[in-house]
Formats: C-alpha cells, structure tokens, sequence
C-alpha cells in the first residue's frame, strides 16, 4: 500500500468460512472488494489507493489465501455469500458496493440474489454464471492433482495457471504484472487452496437461474483475450440480469484490476458514483 493510505485498519472477522484478514482504509461509503482464485487483497492495491480519501474501502483476503484461516474442506457458494454478510455485520455496517473478480464475480451474484438487502451496487469482473463443463473439470482436475502431488504451485502448473489468467497482450507487453502474478500463485499454501481451486474452478454451480432475482444494478466487465470466462459468460449474465450493463476491455484477460488498473479505475467510479476529484 502506498504511504498515503496510512489510516489503515487490520481486522481479523470469524466467518463461515473461518477467520478472515481484512483491511479496512478511508472513510465514505463502504465498497468491499473480493479479489480471484490464487490472488490476496494485494490485488486491490490501485483501486484502493484511488478510492480510500473517498470511501471506505474493504479488502479481504479469501477463505485459504493470504492472511486467512487456511481452509480443510470444500466448501459452497452460498457459504461465501454468507460470509460477506458476516464481514459487514463485524463491520457494523447495512449494505455496501461489491466488486469481485472471477470468485469474486462469481459470488457477487450469489451474494446479490440472495442478500438483496445488503448490497447497493455490484462491479463483477472475469467471471461466468455457468458451471464448469467436461473438458474444463478435467483440465482443472489436473492442475489440482499436480500441484498437490508437488505440494506447491511450481512449473508445469505455473505456465498453467498464467495461461488461464492473462491474456497474450499482458504476457508480452506487462512483465511487473506477470511477475506479480507469477509470485502471488506460486506463494499460496497449496493444501489449504486446493479446496478453493475444486469448489471455486471445477466444482463451482450453475447460477444462471439466480441471475433474474438480481436486483442490484450490476456491471460486468470483460476482457477480449479472457480464455477463462470469454466475454460470451458475460454476455449471458448481463440478458440475466434485469438492471445490468457490459464492459468488455481490449488487451485484458482474466485479471482485469491488475492488468488494466486504471481502465477498471474509471468504470468503477463512473458505475459507483465514486468521485476521487
């Protein structure tokens, strides 16, 4: 974090999912920021910057990942869901905007179908309503089957997972990015984000029919070079999803924040209402 957001505050909050770390920084209206799968809330660090003199911005660090209790199960999304309304209960607080990026997306839309009262508006970035079909649980069973007979994320998985995240522009023309998601993969506790990879990647649900009990008003973003969640997983959310608009980003791939910042920057703050001028 940069010096400036130097009115940070540390909570550790008991969930569904187990203990979670999150940093809250500023004042304002509250946004609660969820990062993806193998990422922590360093993943926010731009965003956060920009927003703090404005809102009070939530970073957590997932069930498994970084500063949270490591996880020893499986788990479901309504849990995550939940645990979102855990994080803003400990917080004191009624309702929130939630930006998330691919688990986080993907739970933004449990959360927003089934919390309809704790949510203002929601930015769901690189994420797809549908479950993972055959060839993609097999390709997932393997990258998970590999790194825990490694018992660590280490090449072959690596060149895996990178290719998964970021886009061809990204891997040529980004090196501190692909660097930065290179260390973040390659850092996790494999035994506890194991259970992530199989409940958020291969095991995730089929959430198509929640899309219509959205209320919120929603914005998806994609990214053109995305083999993840291609843009047509957002198409199919925003015709779900009644008050919903799309942004596809060129040059992205799955990790939208980290791979355009300042595009997600000016989309966030336009949707949010979120001025930082």
């Amino acid at each position: 974090m940069a010096d400036a957001l130097n009115n940070l505050r540390l909570d550790i909050i008991d969930t569904a999912l187990g203990v979670v770390r999150v940093r809250v920084i500023g004042s304002g209206e509250p946004i609660l920021f969820w990062p993806s799968q193998l990422m922590t809330s360093d993943m926010w660090c731009v965003q956060a910057e920009l927003f703090a003199p404005h809102a009070t911005v939530i970073l957590v660090d997932p069930p498994g990942h970084g500063g949270s209790q490591a996880l020893n199960r499986d788990f479901s999304f309504a849990e995550c869901a939940q645990s979102i309304a855990d994080i803003l209960d400990a917080l004191k607080i009624d309702r929130v905007h939630f930006v998330g990026a691919s688990w986080g997306g993907m739970i933004g839309i449990t959360f927003a179908a089934t919390h309809p009262d704790r949510l203002n508006r929601a930015v769901l970035m690189n994420c797809t309503a549908a479950a993972a079909n055959i060839d993609e649980k097999l390709q997932y069973n393997s990258i998970i089957g590999q790194a825990r007979a490694m018992g660590r994320i280490r090449p072959p998985v690596t060149q895996s997972l990178m290719a998964a995240f970021l886009g061809p522009t990204t891997r040529s023309t980004r090196p501190e990015v692909v660097a930065q998601v290179r260390r973040s993969i390659e850092g996790v506790d494999v035994t506890s984000a194991a259970w992530a990879m199989e409940s958020v990647m291969r095991d995730r649900p089929d959430q198509r029919s929640l899309l219509r009990h959205v209320k919120s008003h929603v914005l998806i973003v994609a990214g053109n070079e995305d083999c993840t969640a291609p843009p047509a997983h957002a198409v199919e959310m925003v015709e779900g999803i009644p008050f919903s608009s799309l942004a596809v980003l060129d040059g992205v791939g799955h990790l939208a924040s980290l791979e355009d910042p300042q595009a997600i920057n000016i989309l966030i703050e336009a949707f949010l209402f979120i001025r930082s001028g």
